[in-house]
């Protein structure tokens, strides 16, 4: 049995899994809490947020970055390391795509903010 406190909604229920019964999950408040308790036992994800360095008014900055959707949390910080020698160019908007489909995830790192001269 592992005992988690789901993140899904700010109820922050207290959830127990058990494994050894089909990830039964107690404690739920709503079937998005069944869902959390099951996926964070069999296959973890995480959405991530980092900063990328890009050239501004001749000085270098940070963007901020975020993934486009979750992805496993075993890939998060092999994610984070690929953005070590990403430089963005101004301008950069909202949305854009940073990075394309990280470790073939189908999951782009894109722009949290539009960042001009």
């Amino acid at each position: 049995m592992t005992n988690l406190i789901c993140i899904v909604c700010p109820r922050g229920c207290h959830l127990t899994v058990d494994e050894k019964n089909g990830y039964k999950v107690t404690g739920n408040g709503c079937p998005r809490g069944e869902a959390y308790g099951k996926n964070e036992l069999i296959n973890p994800l995480r959405t991530v947020t980092a900063t990328v360095k890009i050239e501004l008014s001749g000085s270098v900055k940070y963007c901020p970055v975020k993934t486009s959707a979750p992805i496993p949390k075993k890939m998060v910080m092999d994610s984070v390391n690929l953005l070590k020698n990403v430089k963005l160019k101004k301008p950069v908007k909202l949305g854009d795509t940073v990075l394309e489909n990280i470790f073939d995830t189908g999951v782009n790192y894109i722009a949290t903010k539009t960042m001009e001269a």
